[in-house]
């Protein structure tokens, strides 16, 4: 079962042996930004390439790119593997339902206004977008050129490491522990989902790696008050966010 989420299927192998390159034995495949024939691959692509990554098509997009759903009328709107009843998110909505499913280690989307994020949510999946400008876009079809990016999605937090570096031509120092962990407690009891499900997720994963000892709880309102003085007009002391 594919999901309705391939264009077109095809292999592109690694440029060399991948057995020791940092993707290598991993697929991918790449968001489809409909356009002529391209003369050349994107600098992305060819990076996850060098990296010993096997293409192995590319996905359906949102129509334009033009919706955070993932609703396609042309192509048909492909199947959330997460939640089958639910929209897929867009536009890179195809290239999070390959990854959510099983059908490859990671995918290649863009990113505008969310087209990776919203897609990795719906999808129950990692979805990552760069800051703009990270590394070159070139290649790729502009939505909005002062805000486009190219993004990643993964199951696997280790993979979306991986990936991550391979794009942004980083270098692979040994990790280095956060001094410290701020929690906004304001900002998560606005939230109507379980502390249990979020806050409490996320300290015990800092506590597992980390200690306790680097946490520390605040009120983002307060903190934002004292310490960017350049933000205080827009604060009340009746209002915080």
């Amino acid at each position: 079962m594919e999901y309705g989420a391939f264009m077109e299927k095809f292999i592109l192998h690694p440029n060399s042996s991948s057995q020791q390159l940092p993707l290598g034995g991993l697929t991918f495949a790449v968001k489809e930004m409909t356009h002529s024939a391209a003369v050349s691959t994107a600098p992305a692509v060819v990076d996850v390439l060098k990296g010993g990554a096997t293409c192995v098509g590319r996905t359906v997009m949102v129509e334009m790119a033009y919706s955070i759903n993932g609703e396609n009328v042309h192509y048909g709107t492909p199947t959330n593997p997460c939640a089958p009843d639910r929209v897929p998110g867009g536009s890179s909505s195809s290239s999070a339902v390959v990854v959510g499913a099983g059908l490859v280690d990671f995918s290649i989307g863009t990113d505008t206004g969310g087209s990776v994020r919203a897609p990795a949510s719906y999808c129950g999946i990692l979805g990552f977008r760069p800051s703009h400008d990270a590394f070159c876009t070139s290649g790729v079809i502009p939505m909005s050129q002062s805000f486009d990016t190219v993004g990643w999605f993964a199951r696997d937090p280790a993979v979306l490491n991986r990936v991550g570096g391979v794009l942004l031509h980083l270098p692979n120092p040994d990790p280095v522990a956060p001094g410290q962990i701020i929690i906004p407690e304001d900002c998560f009891s606005l939230s109507s989902i379980p502390s249990d499900r979020t806050t409490q997720v996320l300290i015990r994963s800092v506590e597992k790696h980390f200690g306790n000892q680097i946490l520390k709880h605040i009120n983002l309102g307060d903190y934002v008050e004292e310490k960017v003085p350049s933000l205080q007009h827009f604060m009340s002391r009746k209002m915080k966010i």
